[in-house]
């Protein structure tokens, strides 16, 4: 731990790696950690913000974008880790509950565990983490992990991002009898008793996909997120109070895209706006 880069505003931790042990996934789990640097003792602690997919870091341009922003005074200082995801992805990723018909997602559960048994612990004990202020992010299918998480744990976050979610998760093949209550996550949500307390932002890209089962015309994954949150307003969720939503006009489903709404993100989830 005492293998540090410094740059004026932010620290990253043995060049920007760390590897954490974890019991539940047999394996040492490689994490990233972007850490408050010369503000790191002007606070007992700092919220924490935790991304699924933290290989992609450098793709998203996180760090620089922090730098920024903590310049522009957008947000507070926090400690920003980051997940490597590695070949098990597919698996490691999904919905605690249940895999996906085809069966991927079959590990989600012991991934949460991971989350939730190993790493908060360890980031608790390593650095001045809120236990309060947490926020758990992802993109993709590391998206649909994180409002999982959240979700079933309101206890541990406060808030979750989904950058692009998988949210067309779901339990059958699709197929001429296929219907939109086979979706996972949707289902997961009609069926929890109490609204939990949190709150939560989406986004879409117009150009996310191509595919539009229903043919009305709006991608699929516009319609599974928008669908998403009309079940979360079901549970009394309200729009622009406990959920955001925000749609990138041609947007894609990749970094180039989720680098450009990053900061949009990080002032809600780091700024309390």
């Amino acid at each position: 731990m005492n293998d540090f880069t410094q740059s004026p505003l932010y620290t990253t931790i043995s060049g920007q790696r760390l590897h954490v042990p974890s019991k539940n996934l047999q394996r040492t789990v490689t994490v990233s950690v972007i850490h408050p640097g010369r503000h790191y003792n002007s606070a007992p602690s700092f919220p924490l913000l935790i991304f699924q997919d933290g290989q992609d870091f450098e793709a998203l341009r996180l760090a620089e974008t922090i730098e920024d922003l903590l310049l522009e005074k957008a947000i507070s200082p926090a400690i920003i880790v980051g997940i490597h995801a590695n070949e098990d992805r597919i698996y490691e990723y999904g919905t605690a509950r249940r895999p996906d018909y085809m069966g991927r997602g079959s590990r989600a559960a012991r991934y949460t565990a991971f989350v939730l048994e190993e790493l908060l612990p360890y980031l608790q004990t390593n650095f001045r983490t809120s236990k309060t202020r947490r926020t758990i992010a992802g993109f993709s299918l590391g998206g649909l992990m994180a409002l999982d998480i959240a979700w079933n744990h309101p206890e541990q976050f406060a808030k979750a991002g989904v950058f692009s979610g998988s949210l067309w998760w779901r339990s059958k093949a699709f197929s001429p009898d296929y219907d939109d209550s086979d979706r996972i996550m949707h289902e997961t949500i009609r069926e929890t008793a109490r609204k939990p307390d949190l709150e939560l932002w989406f986004q879409t890209g117009t150009a996310d996909e191509t595919s539009d089962r229903d043919g009305d015309g709006v991608i699929d994954s516009v319609s599974d997120t928008l669908d998403c949150i009309a079940e979360l307003e079901r549970k009394g969720f309200q729009w622009n109070r406990d959920v955001r939503y925000l749609e990138v006009e041609n947007g894609e489903h990749n970094p180039a895209t989720w680098r450009k709404v990053m900061p949009d993100f990080l002032k809600w989830a780091l700024s309390g706006k």
